[in-house]
């Protein structure tokens, strides 16, 4: 900063030397740097010759200081703290045995279960066209649930709630099978296409010569195109087609299917060449 002698040549003043002093900070949040400069003042007098019809002119030069980079570092690592883990499937899922809020209930067999329209419809688009489309029934808050178990029905729900498939371990090796399968034709029913791959996939893990015709029909009638292809090759592999042929499952495929037993004998014929 200097002052102007407004006469020319200007007198050579200059005040500070900005080699010879800190840089002054000004800043309005900090009362130790809100003004700066008071220890510099001047007597009028000495400043007589530089006014000119009564106007001083300060000159100044501004810079901007930069943070450094060891700073920028500093503020880029507080912003990089992980966020806590999300909370939404467990808010979600605290609903599922909650009474508080919901808006429909569904009775299957002796048991009913209440439930949230909005999430059902989130989840699935037959509910999502049962609740809010054209030909809904607003005023409908108890519904009945034909052709399913209520054990079926309640891990629909858990799956619905909590994306994953209601714990199972409970059950025995043909139990856990049997549900497994429930649970993909109530995937199905509600156009639930990730717990029907789900399942799908669970399905593929337990196939064994007893059941794996059952299985087949199952995947056939299901559109499940990876169970299909793992029934029959399953099938197709070694010492075990004697097996399945003894079984009820294949003999109720013969009557009921008998293209999947054409497309059995096809991909057997197939592996044999190979």
């Amino acid at each position: 900063m200097r002052v102007v002698d407004q006469a020319w040549p200007p007198p050579p003043f200059t005040w500070p030397i900005p080699s010879q002093y800190e840089p002054l900070v000004f800043n309005s949040t900090d009362n130790y740097h809100r003004c700066s400069g008071y220890t510099h003042f001047m007597r009028r007098t000495e400043l007589w010759s530089y006014i000119l019809e009564d106007t001083l002119i300060l000159e100044c030069n501004l810079a901007v200081i930069e943070l450094k980079d060891a700073q920028e570092a500093d503020v880029k690592v507080n912003f990089e703290a992980q966020a806590p883990p999300s909370e939404l499937v467990d808010n979600l899922s605290s609903l599922l045995e909650a009474t508080e809020g919901s808006d429909v209930s569904f009775k299957v067999k002796e048991e009913v279960f209440p439930a949230h329209k909005i999430i059902l419809a989130m989840r699935s688009p037959v509910f999502r066209v049962k609740f809010y489309g054209p030909m809904r029934d607003e005023n409908s808050r108890s519904i009945t649930v034909e052709d399913m178990q209520p054990d079926v029905f309640r891990g629909l729900l858990h799956f619905i709630y909590t994306d994953s498939l209601p714990p199972l371990d409970y059950l025995d090796d043909d139990e856990y099978e049997e549900m497994l399968r429930h649970l993909l034709v109530a995937a199905d029913r509600y156009a639930m296409e990730r717990m029907k791959y789900m399942c799908e996939i669970k399905l593929c893990e337990v196939l064994h010569t007893g059941t794996v015709a059952t299985t087949l029909a199952l995947a056939d009638q299901h559109h499940c195109s990876k169970l299909k292809d793992a029934c029959i090759g399953f099938i197709n592999s070694s010492n075990r087609m004697v097996g399945v042929m003894a079984s009820k499952g294949y003999e109720s495929l013969k009557r009921t299917c008998p293209s999947l037993i054409a497309d059995i004998l096809e991909k057997a014929a197939k592996t044999r060449r190979i």
